[in-house]
């Protein structure tokens, strides 16, 4: 798209944002996420650290320098580390948990809902997990999109994983004939070869990653490697939901929490999944604005939350979406002098 064009659809969507009585915003929760923590550390007798992803949030690697920020000066004896996500990056997981095990001793995980994929792997980290009725882990088998992926209807890069890659040519072995093709070369058609190369490379790094985040806190080599097999290669999808039941039978350190406890952490949820609503403010059928809260870490008296605020523009001739006028940060809130004190926190 040439330079001019780019300039142009810039100003169109300015115009026509201009023309909007307001740009819908979420609403940012400190007063009282603040509150609820003092409430939920009187509960718990420690210091409580959280880490909630909305849908349009994942763990990402700056996501350790959020949570450093937090903890900076800290050290801590025993913590607990509340946990809602979807999953992301494990390298960004194990960065988290480093972070996190470098100034606490020893630390519980508490897990109300969801601890997915790359969530489930910082909960690995944790000396006991704590979960909720509605708590749940997954398996941490990878996926992942590459530069040469196929595309989707829209254009879009797939996810590929080393679990779908293995069951094509398991079912195609399964029903081979003496006539039959080396399955890869059919593959290939549809998968580039350096895709099947970096899928199994992140396999084996899926492994490695859970192998060190349960070493801060598990000695017997045998049940590292145990767990961690587990969880990469035996559940035959990666929503799959790990209980309570199916969690300590995997041999984790697990224990059921509380009603009350359960109760203030669904409450906690509430409150950040207010702050993570879909906010987007459409200008025509080919552009919106999109002003929502991805990430939040806090503790008490900070929260570090990632806001996007972005202008999206739909160009047919490409089919995809293009980000116009990216203003999104990290941004800190912190009580100083006994007031709330925002402002964009420039990460390193």
């Amino acid at each position: 798209m040439a330079k001019k064009e780019i300039v142009k659809n810039k100003e169109e969507v300015e115009e026509r944002s201009g023309e909007q009585k307001s740009v819908a915003k979420p609403p940012v929760l400190f007063k009282e996420t603040q509150n609820l923590i003092s409430k939920i550390e009187a509960r718990l007798g420690g210091p409580l650290i959280t880490y909630y992803n909305s849908n349009a949030g994942s763990v990402c690697s700056n996501d350790a320098s959020a949570m450093y920020e937090i903890l900076k000066g800290k050290k801590l004896k025993k913590a607990f580390l509340f946990i809602k996500s979807d999953g992301g990056s494990g390298i960004a997981a194990l960065k988290i948990i480093s972070t996190i095990r470098d100034c606490c001793g020893n630390l519980t995980a508490l897990i109300p809902a969801n601890a997915a994929s790359a969530a489930t792997m910082m909960a690995l980290g944790a000396n006991e997990i704590v979960m909720g009725p509605l708590g749940f882990l997954t398996p941490v088998d990878t996926s992942l999109k590459h530069a040469m992926s196929p595309v989707d209807n829209s254009n879009d890069r797939v996810s590929v994983s080393m679990d779908e890659l293995s069951r094509v040519i398991k079912l195609w072995k399964e029903q081979e004939k003496d006539s039959d093709q080396n399955p890869y070369k059919s593959l290939y058609e549809y998968i580039h070869p350096l895709v099947f190369g970096a899928v199994d490379r992140a396999s084996s790094l899926s492994l490695k990653i859970c192998r060190e985040i349960l070493r801060y806190h598990v000695d017997d080599e045998e049940t590292i490697k145990k767990i961690s097999e587990k969880l990469n290669s035996d559940y035959p999808a990666h929503e799959y939901p790990i209980l309570y039941r199916e969690a300590k039978e995997i041999g984790l350190h697990v224990a059921k929490m509380d009603d009350e406890l359960n109760a203030m952490l669904q409450e906690l949820s509430m409150l950040y999944s207010e702050m993570g609503q879909r906010a987007f403010t459409d200008y025509d059928e080919n552009s919106y604005h999109d002003n929502n809260i991805a990430n939040i870490v806090e503790a008490a008296g900070k929260q570090i939350y990632y806001q996007i605020d972005k202008d999206w523009f739909y160009r047919a001739d490409e089919r995809r979406w293009n980000v116009m006028n990216d203003e999104s940060s990290w941004r800190k809130n912190e009580l100083v002098g006994g007031k709330i004190k925002n402002t964009v926190y420039h990460l390193w």
